[in-house]
């Protein structure tokens, strides 16, 4: 685990990792603190982070199941965007 290392450092880790297998992409989430989540049916994404909330209500309200690739792009990079800009934490400017 490359993580390992720098345990009891105090740092604060949130790592999202993809990939593809057997049955189809996969999406998880692995905190510093043991938190796993994977995207499913009932999931199919996530945010995390000061600004999360700010991503799940653009994703929330966008999101769709049969977007194309472009369309969920898009999606990602406005949530993103709203995320960063509405969070001060995030170097937000509101």
């Amino acid at each position: 685990n490359m993580l390992l290392r720098y345990k009891g450092y105090g740092l604060s880790v949130g790592t999202m990792i993809t990939g593809w297998d057997k049955t189809g992409p996969q999406l998880y989430y692995v905190d510093n603190d043991g938190t796993r989540l994977h995207a499913s049916d009932d999931m199919p994404y996530f945010s995390v982070g000061s600004g999360s909330t700010y991503a799940y209500g653009v994703l929330d309200l966008g999101y769709e199941w049969d977007m194309t690739d472009e369309q969920a792009v898009e999606l990602g990079q406005k949530a993103i965007y709203h995320a960063t800009h509405r969070d001060a934490a995030s170097g937000g400017v509101n």
